[in-house]
């Protein structure tokens, strides 16, 4: 996986950073951790700068973050409760669990954004409520920038940094991601098996 990463980058540069982290936003083959580090690393060595690094995965990523907003966009409330009545077991909802999830966001929309983003794994998926619940666009744009630009920045500068050693990034945080997505899995799982939807 690395060598494919390390050749679209010395191949194509910063676009070459930017569709990666594209891709890895919309349907996540390839983790931002060996993105960026490799990326800084390829600052570390000359061939691009580090800010030029930061900006085209950051530009990548919210390209990637505004297709998944768009689609929950169009998806919207009214579409999704049906999908809530027919579905609500495998969706692990009902329509309550809906409404206070809208509330909680009307209230913490941007902090969940912002930091949001800067979770391995989670990040990809903060775009579908902030659609869904009709965050305005502005506001997403400002506080996703601003998220991922912190992950970005975070995971080049420390290629930069490590240089040969950046595989020290995904190290570490490769099995951050993987322990999301196996509590996210059991979370799934418990919750089929024992949801039962609320009477109003």
């Amino acid at each position: 996986m690395g060598d494919i990463v390390r050749h679209w980058i010395e191949v194509g540069g910063y676009a070459g950073v930017a569709f990666l982290m594209f891709l890895e936003t919309v349907f996540p083959p390839i983790p931002s951790e060996v993105i960026m580090s490799l990326a800084g690393l390829q600052a570390e060595r000359g061939t691009m700068t580090l800010w030029g690094a930061i900006l085209s995965g950051t530009a990548g990523a919210m390209a990637g973050n505004l297709i998944w907003y768009y689609v929950a966009r169009w998806l919207g409330i009214d579409r999704f409760r049906p999908l809530v009545a027919r579905f609500g077991r495998f969706l692990t909802l009902d329509w309550q669990e809906v409404e206070r999830a809208d509330h909680f966001f009307d209230r913490f929309d941007r902090l969940f954004v912002c930091l949001g983003r800067m979770v391995p794994t989670i990040r990809s998926l903060v775009s579908i409520p902030a659609g869904l619940f009709g965050m305005p666009l502005v506001p997403f744009l400002i506080w996703s920038t601003i998220g991922t630009a912190g992950w970005t920045s975070a995971l080049a500068i420390a290629g930069y940094v490590l240089g040969q050693n950046y595989t020290q990034v995904d190290k570490y945080l490769g099995p951050a991601g993987t322990a999301v997505i196996a509590i996210l899995l059991l979370w799934y799982v418990f919750r089929v098996i024992t949801w039962k939807p609320k009477k109003s």
